[in-house]
């Protein structure tokens, strides 16, 4: 049954009109999101909360994201669009290891421009470079833009008890005629990232935030819109991320294939340095 059918034959359901892709036994089972919410969320959570629950059920459930999230390797494509108009293409691999906050994660990206090959790597609260096998200091934009990647993601709401973020309805609003609900996340950096989330799907539709940049003196106001969701193991994965600065497009991203559960060694977030101090 195609999910529009499904969307159609629970519209009764004022408040809660959705319905979620959940596995059970290998078949897909909808049933609405209000029955899904009463069977599974506590009822002492805030109507935040409440939101913020039915998009971790419509994600996967926080069991299964636990489960199956818990590392895994994404290739992809970055378009980035400079102030001269131009548009550089860079080839990705990210792979990571979750921990029980953000900020025991660890986290790999190797990038492959034309120009050259190099490593982004962020485990035990640091993050550095490698390029040629050698360590090096991202500079300061390139590590601020690594971590507001993390910091303001889908994955910052989906994990945002383990985090210990604190969210707060900011209200509803209607975006090309659908509906979303509006929610507030501020983190325990005291970072800020609003979310849109679709009043029927539940999903993240798009997220907004304020940064400085490194050596600036005013803000910049950021918009990330998720387009092309699909069902990756029993989770949904948003295939295709734009991000806009100040309005404009500055980059997307498209995922190519994301494998999770797969093993990743330890020895790939360990800084060669440090490496060759503890060698024998």
């Amino acid at each position: 049954m195609k999910v529009g059918e499904n969307l159609s034959m629970f519209r009764a359901t004022t408040m809660l009109a959705a319905i979620l892709w959940l596995v059970v036994g290998g078949s897909f089972v909808g049933r609405p999101v209000g029955a899904q919410v009463s069977a599974q969320a506590p009822k002492a959570l805030t109507p935040p909360e409440q939101i913020a629950e039915i998009a971790i059920l419509a994600a996967g459930s926080r069991p299964v994201l636990a489960q199956i999230r818990r590392n895994g390797i994404e290739r992809g494509r970055v378009s980035r669009i400079g102030k001269d108009g131009r548009s550089e293409d860079t080839r990705y691999e990210l792979r990571f290891v979750r921990g029980d906050k953000l900020e025991k994660d660890k986290i790999r990206i190797d990038n492959k421009t034309p120009q050259a090959e190099y490593s982004l790597i962020f485990g035990d609260g640091k993050i550095f470079g490698i390029i040629n096998g050698s360590p090096f200091q991202p500079r300061a934009e390139a590590t601020a833009d690594f971590l507001s990647q993390q910091a303001h993601s889908i994955d910052a709401l989906l994990r945002y008890k383990e985090n210990e973020s604190k969210l707060a309805s900011a209200g509803k609003d209607k975006h090309q005629g659908i509906d979303v609900n509006v929610l507030d996340l501020t983190d325990k950096a005291n970072r800020k990232t609003r979310y849109f989330v679709s009043a029927k799907t539940y999903r993240v539709m798009w997220l907004e935030y304020e940064e400085t940049p490194p050596g600036a003196s005013t803000p910049v106001k950021y918009m990330k819109r998720f387009y092309d969701y699909r069902v990756v193991q029993n989770t949904s994965v948003p295939y295709r991320t734009v991000l806009m600065e100040d309005g404009k497009q500055t980059v997307e991203t498209r995922i190519l294939t994301v494998t999770f559960g797969v093993k990743i060694e330890d020895s790939l977030f360990q800084n060669p340095e440090a490496a060759s101090t503890v060698s024998p």
